[in-house]
């Protein structure tokens, strides 16, 4: 990097800290800094739940899968995503949005007091928040990797200056803040990434080698095929559920997207709009980590580091710079949004059980309640980022899909699927017993089982089994142990019923304003 390089990085830092300042005076209340108020415009909603999807890891954990097998990174990634997220405008997007617009609530997990029982929505909520850090901790970690490759900064550092700008700008705009820094990210991602397009064209065209004749060079021998190594049909099918449930509000940050837009059809819409982006745009930024292999010779022996060493052959300072930036953009939209989910969890969910206080916030305290929670689950995150690399957690990508993936699933079968009609027996029971199992089958299919087995457990079936115990316990228990109470029953109406029709849907018991308890009005 050179002077030039450096202005545009820091030109970028500045202009994400004054969007956070702009956004501050859009926020008034609890409800304003974690849903926006519900006053987002769908299309800003789609391109903030897009961009809240990527980080740096796709730079270098997915850049590394795409060095060494190909085309199936975007085949096991990108693609069940928008699938996913597709279904997910239908089945999910508009009972998430009526949280906010019929129950009133400003935390995802806020409804699960009522659709099960304080002890299920604590469980899931101190391990939704224990996750988020270590995942946020890998994303930190993946743009401090990219970081010292460009600037020679340690990861220690980069971690500290990456985390310190997000902050800033997320602690004082909260969601509005997110939303349009991701906006603005986008486009930076669009410019850097056509950029990053052209220069590898352009140089294959140097080396004689077509834009579809390079399939056919030695170096991409079995590149083309869709489904290799470990990333075969097994690990495509569990991902795509896996995905369908984390994208569309397992993970919370996506779930705020749908509760931030002013109705159900606009959440629907918001979706459809993220899902054809995650379709069509990856298959550009992929394009040339496909192509890395003919051009450069990765120092790392997982190919994590090729897309840096890329960028800094192909490109002129300034773009760069730009590529440096879009790195950034995309790490920095993941871990604010995730930050202010998980803040929203523990204002809303957590902080009113463990004090009386807590409860008694009004619209002042607690707001700064969800400022200070920011900072600190950023520094928590940011903590565990020093150790990503560490025997505990081996490296980036393996805390990204296996930690992540594997445990989400536990978190996000009662939280989801508590939102459908067809599931409207399983109660606490169900919630608590699934997770629970999902959970240690997580432990058990990882360590003491993949210990004895030569080899280790493949990673589908690392990922996809918790999922898959939880799914079917939850089910049966609600079969076998029916919890369908009247109040229960309120609440899974009053996110199923849409316009005039909800007014005749009771208000279920306990239910009401965030902060004053009082009846919920439509």
């Amino acid at each position: 990097m050179n002077s030039l390089d450096w202005a545009v990085l820091i030109g970028y830092f500045g202009v994400m800290v004054a969007i956070g300042v702009w956004s501050h005076k859009r926020v008034d209340n609890v409800s304003d800094f974690f849903t926006a108020g519900g006053k987002m415009p769908w299309w800003l909603s789609g391109i903030s739940h897009h961009m809240s999807g990527y980080s740096a890891v796709m730079f270098t954990g997915y850049a590394g899968i795409a060095y060494t097998y190909g085309v199936t990174s975007f085949v096991t990634w990108s693609f069940p995503i928008a699938l996913g997220i597709a279904i997910g405008s239908k089945l999910f997007a508009p009972r998430v949005n009526r949280l906010r617009s019929r129950l009133h609530v400003a935390s995802p997990l806020e409804y699960l007091k009522n659709r099960y029982d304080l002890r299920t929505q604590q469980a899931l909520a101190w391990s939704g928040m224990l996750l988020k850090i270590v995942d946020v901790g890998a994303k930190w970690a993946a743009i401090a990797t990219l970081l010292s490759v460009f600037t020679g900064v340690s990861l220690n550092q980069g971690i500290l200056i990456t985390g310190a700008i997000t902050a800033v700008y997320c602690t004082i705009g909260g969601l509005w803040a997110d939303a349009l820094t991701e906006l603005g990210q986008f486009v930076i991602q669009l410019l850097a990434g056509v950029s990053m397009f052209v220069a590898v064209v352009v140089k294959l065209s140097d080396k004689d080698i077509g834009f579809l004749g390079a399939w056919d060079e030695p170096a991409l021998h079995g590149h083309g095929k869709p489904l290799v190594g470990p990333y075969g049909t097994v690990f495509l099918l569990a991902f795509l559920f896996i995905k369908l449930f984390e994208y569309n509000g397992g993970m919370l940050n996506q779930a705020q997207r749908y509760m931030a837009t002013g109705s159900a059809h606009q959440a629907e819409r918001s979706a459809r709009l993220s899902a054809i982006l995650w379709l069509v745009w990856p298959v550009v930024l992929f394009f040339p980590m496909w192509m890395s292999p003919l051009l450069v010779h990765a120092r790392k022996p997982d190919g994590s580091d090729s897309y840096a060493l890329m960028t800094e052959q192909l490109l002129p300072h300034g773009l760069l710079g730009l590529v440096i930036v879009g790195f950034f953009s995309h790490t920095m939209a993941m871990c604010s949004s995730d930050a202010n989910a998980i803040a929203a969890v523990f204002t809303r969910d957590v902080a009113p059980v463990l004090s009386a206080r807590a409860r008694a916030w009004g619209e002042r305290s607690g707001l700064i309640a969800a400022r200070v929670t920011t900072v600190v689950f950023l520094g928590l995150s940011m903590a565990v980022a020093t150790q990503v690399n560490s025997p505990a957690f081996k490296d980036i990508i393996t805390v990204v899909i296996k930690w992540v993936a594997g445990l989400m699933g536990p978190i996000a079968i009662p939280m989801m699927l508590g939102l459908l009609r067809p599931f409207r027996r399983s109660g606490p029971t169900a919630a608590l017993t699934s997770w629970a199992a999902g959970l240690l089958a997580f432990w058990l299919v990882n360590y003491p089982i993949s210990w004895k087995v030569d080899g280790g457990v493949p990673l589908q079936y690392q990922v996809s089994i918790p999922l898959a115990v939880s799914l079917v316990l939850y089910i049966l228990i609600g079969r076998l142990k029916p919890e369908d109470t009247p109040e229960r029953l309120a609440v899974i109406e009053r996110l199923n019923t849409d316009g005039d029709a909800v007014a005749a849907v009771p208000v279920p018991a306990g239910a009401g304003d965030e902060v004053t308890g009082t009846p919920v009005k439509d």
